[in-house]
């Protein structure tokens, strides 16, 4: 399970999911990467396509989240019906932002979060009385922190036992810092390592994306241990551009 992993110390590699395909999905799942991210900020599916996509990604055994597409109430409860593993909130700025996640994605008498068993999450039966507390510990509440004021109120963001994973956002942190698009700039890789320095201390699992394998050294020493590489569209964009340069050269 991957929460369980991330807690005892463990790293999981996964990647972000933009393209609305569940075949991509499973073709991704099948090569045994840890977990997904069914992108729903970025991408264009809707929650059908989204459980087609999460159920492409479990029948592989690799597990699922979904990065909702804003911080709003209904996005969060119909994500984890669907069965999500998790959510992830883009955009938090605040400690005012961390309540309102964690009142949406748990039940009572944690959140508020809206209770129907008769769900792909909730297993399509009714539930017994124990459903609510395991709903609650199995799903993993990850935040995204992608700005310069959610940097400068991180430790407070953090605060709350509710939380699992932090989420650094390098490209809309670059653009934030005044570097579009430079991830690798030293400003941008500075704020990267304090952040996740906080994060650890606070005892939560840290994410971020790689762009190659070299990387993968480099922010295991960090302590990352929600790893993203890339980007669906981009693994395939890259691969296929790679073995076109070298059919031209011929």
């Amino acid at each position: 399970m991957l929460k369980e992993s991330l807690k005892n110390g463990g790293v999981a590699l996964g990647t972000w999911c933009d393209l609305p395909s569940p075949a991509v999905v499973n073709v991704l799942a099948k090569a045994k990467l840890d977990f997904v991210i069914i992108d729903m900020e970025h991408g264009p599916m809707d929650f059908k396509i989204a459980q087609d996509m999460l159920m492409a990604a479990e029948c592989e055994g690799t597990e699922a989240l979904v990065r909702v597409p804003r911080l709003d109430e209904s996005d969060i409860l119909r994500s984890l019906d669907l069965g999500a593993a998790g959510i992830i909130v883009p955009h938090i700025e605040s400690v005012e932002d961390r309540k309102k996640v964690v009142a949406y994605s748990k039940f009572p008498p944690v959140g508020q979060r809206g209770f129907n068993p008769y769900v792909r999450g909730g297993g399509y039966r009714k539930a017994d009385r124990e459903y609510c507390v395991i709903q609650n510990e199995r799903i993993i509440v990850g935040l995204i922190i992608e700005g310069v004021d959610a940097l400068a109120n991180l430790e407070r963001i953090i605060d709350d036992p509710n939380v699992d994973l932090i989420y650094i956002g390098t490209y809309d942190l670059s653009l934030a810092l005044g570097m579009p698009g430079d991830v690798g700039h030293p400003k941008v890789l500075k704020a990267l390592e304090k952040a996740a320095a906080n994060v650890i201390k606070a005892k939560k699992s840290v994410g971020c994306m790689i762009h190659q394998a070299s990387d993968l050294a480099r922010f295991k020493e960090l302590g990352i241990q929600f790893i993203t590489y890339k980007i669906d569209s981009a693994i395939i964009y890259d691969s296929v551009a790679s073995i076109k340069r070298e059919f031209d050269r011929l």
